[in-house]
């Protein structure tokens, strides 16, 4: 369980604090099911009520300054997504993005830039898939090192981009 203070990543949400941890008083709810208050860092003043025993949706703690740095340090080994066709890469861009964790938003970011180089060379556009999944990975794995290295969002992307050369 997680206490009062605690900074979380909720899920696709992002960042989250943990407001309170208390018990519904509504009709139809349970008194005795405990529920965590998020409030988003994002939106301020967003409220999220999650059950304490919730199975379906990632909470986390954020990563700390040492494994931001150590994550930063290791992005040219972290290795792209590998899937023979557009389908099946899009089911594993699906599958990180449930898992919410910073290697994985890595590999989609390094993946998709790939791509992209490969695609203006060919003469094509970006596929909107990949452009949704590429907004998706740089907006949690940039909030969330900006956050825990307590530095400025396009500084992170900065350091990104060099590693992997977009």
């Amino acid at each position: 369980m997680f206490e009062i203070g605690t900074y979380v990543i909720y899920g696709n949400t992002g960042i989250c604090k943990v407001e309170d941890i208390t018990t519904l008083d509504m009709p139809g709810a349970n008194n005795d099911r405990l529920y965590y208050v998020l409030s988003s860092e994002k939106g301020k003043g967003n409220r999220d009520f999650l059950p304490v025993d919730n199975t379906k949706v990632v909470l986390r703690t954020v990563i700390d300054e040492s494994a931001a740095k150590s994550l930063l340090k290791q992005v040219d080994e972290i290795p792209e997504v590998e899937a023979d066709n557009d389908k099946l890469r899009e089911e594993q861009f699906r599958e990180i993005a449930k898992r919410c964790d910073c290697e994985g938003w890595v590999s989609m970011i390094k993946t998709i830039a790939s791509r992209k180089k490969e695609r203006i060379a060919q003469g094509k556009k970006v596929t909107a898939t990949d452009e949704r999944y590429y907004r998706l990975a740089t907006e949690n794995l940039y909030n969330e090192l900006a956050f825990s290295l307590g530095i400025e969002i396009d500084e992170v992307e900065a350091m990104i981009s060099e590693k992997i050369n977009i």
